[in-house]
């Protein structure tokens, strides 16, 4: 209901509050569509794959550390592609690079559910073409959120946008498992799911002007620099020096809340995708080694633990999200430093309770679905804020940039590394040891006590965002 009532501002008088000053075109006031919400949802039931894990595995045959790379070459392709879409966006029309990467990622996908057991390396060239797919809209979509939003109102709809990681990585999970449950076949979980990038590439047709955003990113420029409401000036929308990718980058790297946010955030990366890969099959082992389920010797195997981690990844995304969004909203009145502490605190309560959760995984299942809960709920609680300091301590011309190399910096240091470097310790560890449903455990708890300390790291470097952000956020507002 909330989503379906929702309406992004399309005029500049909407967007600040004020008239436009002469010479800046004011874009129709037709409603601007929730593309970014459909699209957000879409990408992360790339998270599919993981639901299916185990099925895959026995499929293809693989190792804990073969299985890893295959969302690590996701994430790399990924990574790798968002700067390319980070400067596109910045320069020529972000409709027609999202439509494109939306079309790209759902035929791919699609192509991926026909590859045989024979041809494992052309499946993972597959997901790493859904990687490339799905860097077009992750980088360009808060950009626009940002050009249409002042800072008063953008937290809540970031927030609302951020709401979809974990609801479209928990439906991924709920949906690969359900459908793989259903046919028998776990290549229909692929074969579902390019439906729900043809809903988001149909909205971005239909309902989204197709020159909105490039109009109101100047306006929102000139908002900051204070032109807005003075009749006596005529600016000049084309006033604001263009700059090469290198002087942006340059200037990024410069700035010390751009640096440390974004190191903070990689650390979030490095938990968050390992936890999305192979929690639902650590959760399946410390079952086995408890006597609650019988190993799994089939072709389908049980799905429940899939369904589970999905139902609380979207519970805990969606309440820590809004508290985070909600914490911001008021500390700020009380702290300017309120965001990059709430994300210190977050990222230690995580670690702590992901720890505890690792450490009683062989006794008690029940208080190992409650501390991870806690932790992913703990977790989600600072994607929006995250994103949030970035769009205050960047200037708007360099904000698709600054997005593309975070997204850059925090997938080549985590989640693109950390999938395969679990399995490969959890590989490690069973080679050492006589092969049993003991150790296949016991490898898997202890390569994930990893992520908990990666997470006091986390913790750290949003701390020193803090010693920064007041003065970056005073330097983005004076250019």
């Amino acid at each position: 209901m909330l989503l379906s009532t929702l309406r992004l501002p399309t005029t500049l008088t909407e967007v600040s509050g004020q008239n436009p000053p002469p010479g800046i075109p004011v874009p129709p006031s037709d409603p601007v569509p929730l593309y970014g919400y459909s699209a957000n949802s879409s990408q992360h039931c790339n998270c599919l794959s993981l639901g299916i894990l185990l099925d895959i595995q026995k499929y293809f045959g693989l190792s804990d550390g073969k299985t890893g790379l295959l969302q690590t070459v996701f994430t790399l392709c990924y990574m790798l592609a968002a700067p390319i879409f980070g400067y596109l966006g910045d320069r020529y029309n972000r409709k027609i690079i999202l439509g494109a990467g939306i079309f790209f990622w759902s035929g791919v996908t699609l192509g991926s559910s026909f590859i045989t057991e024979l041809h494992y390396r052309i499946f993972v060239l597959s997901r790493g073409l859904v990687g490339i797919g799905s860097a077009s809209y992750s980088t360009i979509a808060p950009t626009i959120i940002a050009d249409l939003f002042e800072e008063g109102k953008r937290t809540t709809v970031l927030s609302i946008f951020y709401i979809f990681i974990p609801v479209g990585s928990g439906c991924g999970y709920m949906l690969a498992a359900g459908v793989a449950k259903s046919t028998g076949d776990w290549h229909w979980a692929f074969r579902v799911t390019p439906c729900m990038g043809g809903l988001a590439l149909l909205l971005l047709i239909l309902l989204v002007p197709h020159k909105i955003q490039r109009k109101t990113a100047a306006h929102r420029a000139l908002s900051i620099s204070g032109m807005i409401g003075r009749a006596d000036e005529k600016p000049d929308v084309h006033r604001t020096a263009k700059t090469t990718w290198c002087q942006d980058v340059g200037s990024l790297i410069k700035n010390c809340s751009f640096v440390c946010s974004s190191l903070g955030l990689t650390a979030m990366a490095f938990v968050t995708g390992a936890l999305g890969m192979w929690m639902p099959l650590f959760l399946y082992r410390a079952q086995v080694v408890q006597g609650l389920v019988p190993p799994c010797l089939q072709d389908s195997c049980n799905s429940s633990n899939s369904l589970i981690f999905g139902g609380i990844t979207i519970g805990a995304g969606i309440v820590g999200i809004i508290a985070g969004a909600e914490a911001a909203r008021r500390l700020r009145k009380i702290n300017n430093k309120a965001d990059p502490l709430i994300c210190a605190s977050s990222m230690f309560i995580s670690a702590l309770c992901l720890y505890i959760a690792l450490m009683v995984a062989q006794t008690n299942i029940l208080s190992t679905f409650i501390f991870i809960a806690f932790g992913e709920l703990f977790l989600s609680v600072n994607w929006a804020v995250v994103t949030d300091i970035l769009l205050y301590v960047v200037t708007p011309r360099r904000q698709s940039t600054a997005i593309a190399l975070q997204i850059l910096v925090s997938h080549l240091l985590g989640d693109a590394g950390s999938p395969y470097l679990i399995g490969v310790i959890s590989n490690a560890i069973q080679a050492r040891n006589i092969p049993s449903l003991q150790w296949s455990f016991r490898s898997m708890q202890y390569s994930f006590v990893t992520c908990a300390f990666v997470g006091v790291f986390g913790g750290g470097f949003f701390l020193l965002t803090s010693f920064y952000v007041e003065e970056d956020r005073k330097e983005a507002q004076r250019l």
